[in-house]
């Protein structure tokens, strides 16, 4: 994976040494075990958690991953946080999701497992990759009741049942890299291959791949979210552009980023109509517009911070993940205020 992302930024000129950081952090039967879970003072997040994705589900609490396992943030009454450990410490957990029955799943990118956290008890329940070293990414929840997932190293989408079992499927471009997935509401799954810059969608009926090409050649496709506007937008890091596919003329257009080499990274729907984003190396959160495509950038308070994942909460904030500013953000939609609630 750091391999390709040098070779393409040598031609594109963007530092090597923040991609690299960027990239590291993106049939089966059950092993269940009990996990500790700790909760921990407010606003607390341990020193070098390494902290990547983060999602909301429908308990109305936020959902992270980090080094060794993931976290729950309680919004209410007050801001407070449990963790819950994987077995593995090298597992590198990174994308999570709300599943559809209720419980909270995520990809362990080094433990080559998929793994989810009983909303009920804490308990941690982990399934194997039947390819080795898949290297396991994204993951959202399926119209379909399954969980999808991407699988980065081996060029595969994968589903997995509530009960476990696994399917997989290949994309036709070995080197495709497929790196986050999100719902479309069309009724497929779309996502973005780092390797082949395209956008590629998946039918949960009948597993059929089809791949569309960015524009921009030479990109990397990384963020992927179904927008207001009945379309998919995506990030390009690379390309420094912000992308859109519509579900009925498969027609992409693209947006520049104002910050040069910005480094744009995660990206969600708010409650405001806009599409959110991060910016890994302009350390900035930024909005754009879905009507109009003007952009509005806002500096994190945290220096080199690393914005890299992003969601919008169940307060109608946007809340993201600092990967080297080990915190937990969350910005206003309405006059984009930004303040750093979880920190060590």
């Amino acid at each position: 994976m750091i391999e390709f992302m040098k070779a393409t930024l040598k031609q594109i000129s963007i530092s090597l040494a923040s991609i690299a950081v960027f990239i590291a952090v993106c049939g089966c039967q059950p092993q269940p075990t009990l996990q500790t879970t700790a909760a921990m003072p407010n606003w607390y997040i341990r020193e070098y958690s390494g902290l990547v994705g983060i999602t909301n589900s429908p308990g109305g609490n936020l959902w992270f991953t980090e080094f060794n396992g993931a976290g729950k943030i309680t919004l209410l009454p007050e801001i407070h946080v449990n963790f819950y450990h994987v077995p593995n410490i090298d597992a590198s957990p990174s994308g999570i999701t709300a599943g559809p029955d209720g419980d909270i799943w995520f990809t362990e990118r080094e433990g080559n497992k998929i793994g989810k956290v009983s909303s009920a008890t804490g308990i941690i329940t982990t399934y194997a990759i039947p390819s080795a070293k898949a290297g396991v990414c994204g993951i959202t929840a399926g119209p379909d009741g399954n969980i999808w997932f991407t699988e980065y190293n081996t060029s595969k989408i994968g589903k997995i049942s509530t009960a476990g079992q696994i399917m997989e499927y290949r994309v036709a471009n070995a080197k495709a890299r497929p790196n986050t997935i999100t719902a479309g509401d069309d009724g497929n799954l779309w996502f973005s291959e780092e390797g082949a810059n395209k956008i590629g969608k998946i039918s949960p009926t009948t597993g059929l791949i089809t791949e569309y090409s960015t524009p921009t050649t030479l990109t990397i496709t990384s963020g992927i979210t179904a927008g207001p506007d009945g379309t998919i937008w995506f990030t390009e890091p690379s390309g420094n552009k912000i992308g859109k596919i519509s579900l009925s003329s498969y027609v992409i257009t693209e947006y520049n980023i104002p910050t040069l080499d910005a480094v744009i990274d995660g990206i969600t729907a708010g409650s405001d109509g806009k599409l959110w984003f991060t910016e890994y190396n302009g350390n900035k959160i930024g909005s754009i517009s879905s009507i109009t495509g003007s952009i509005v950038e806002y500096a994190v308070p945290t220096k080199n911070s690393a914005p890299h994942d992003i969601v919008s909460g169940p307060d109608g904030n946007l809340w993201f993940t600092e990967v080297n500013g080990e915190k937990i953000g969350r910005i206003s939609p309405s006059d984009g205020v930004i303040t750093e609630d979880i920190h060590g």
